[in-house]
């Protein structure tokens, strides 16, 4: 039976995994940090890790792609979209009053995510706006802190799994900004993961790094790719961590790795002098809302 590490029972992982697997029997093992789930699939404790990269509110998220491309090696597999929709989780009866209605004033300290918390700027500035927000490592944990911390007037944004996983009441359902806020997940692991749906797409991943002092070098490398028509869906500059002013550019190719226009293109950029890595070829996932298992 496959291993896949993610973060806690309950976290936005816990759901969008769910929802890919669509039934597929696997061993979760869940870790408190995302690092834990990275080193976990580095050291061959589980096949695969869950790791959410990008965000339609937030973008990037930066700490995971950093990890992927400067502290492991270990290629994307999948990668899938899942709506994150966040809830104010916490015990109702703590914060009514006496007439039975529910008072937003009593709740004193919020805990989830940063990039959750991020995605409820408006409901948390209208309803609690004097609330402290402390940051957690993955919303289940927060929810979990407030399980834990009973009479506090303690609350947290998560998911509906994870206020059923530690049996709290959802105060107050899909607090995000925004309707369309979805996550992308990649799913890391030494081997492709067969998975009995059909793609929408594939994908690989490229990492390209300039020659240093050569003028018009990223407008090569982009041509590499215009001029035989393959559709770029990402371009991001992310600094390489040995010199100042000195980025790399990961960039999101809609074709497989081994199709011939790809391997000519990487070909023609390495003979301009760049530096390319494939961090993963692989299938792509949309959310289909009505064929979601998750409940």
């Amino acid at each position: 039976m496959k291993r896949i590490s993610l973060l806690p029972s309950g976290s936005v992982s816990h759901e969008a995994l769910l929802y890919l697997l669509n039934g597929e029997t696997v061993e979760l093992v869940h870790h408190k940090l995302i690092s834990d789930v990275f080193m976990s699939t580095v050291d061959g404790n589980s096949d695969y890790g869950v790791i959410p990269i990008e965000n339609t509110i937030e973008g990037s998220v930066s700490l995971h792609m950093d990890w992927l491309v400067n502290e492991i090696d270990v290629p994307m597999q999948v990668e899938w979209v899942y709506p994150s929709i966040q809830n104010l989780i916490g015990n109702r009866s703590e914060f009514l009053k006496p007439d039975g209605s529910f008072a937003f004033d009593k709740i004193t300290r919020i805990y989830s995510h940063a990039v959750a918390t991020a995605q409820c700027r408006q409901f948390l500035a209208r309803y609690v706006p004097v609330a402290e927000l402390e940051p957690v490592g993955s919303t289940s944990e927060g929810v979990k802190i407030v399980k834990d911390n009973p009479g506090k007037g303690w609350a947290a944004i998560g998911t509906t799994l994870g206020s059923t996983t530690h049996g709290l009441d959802i105060l107050s359902s899909s607090i995000t900004d925004h309707d369309n806020n979805y996550t992308r997940f990649v799913l890391i692991g030494r081997e492709p993961l067969a998975l009995p749906r059909t793609p929408e797409h594939t994908k690989t991943s490229v990492l390209v790094t300039l020659p240093e002092d050569v003028p018009g070098a990223l407008h090569q490398v982009l041509s590499a790719f215009a001029w035989r028509r393959l559709n770029l869906s990402r371009i991001e500059s992310r600094p390489t961590k040995k010199k100042l002013g000195n980025y790399y550019f990961y960039i999101d190719v809609l074709e497989s790795a081994d199709s011939v226009l790809l391997t000519a293109a990487v070909g023609e950029i390495e003979a301009l002098g760049c530096q390319v890595r494939i961090l993963g070829s692989y299938p792509g996932f949309a959310y289909e809302k009505e064929k979601s298992q998750v409940k």
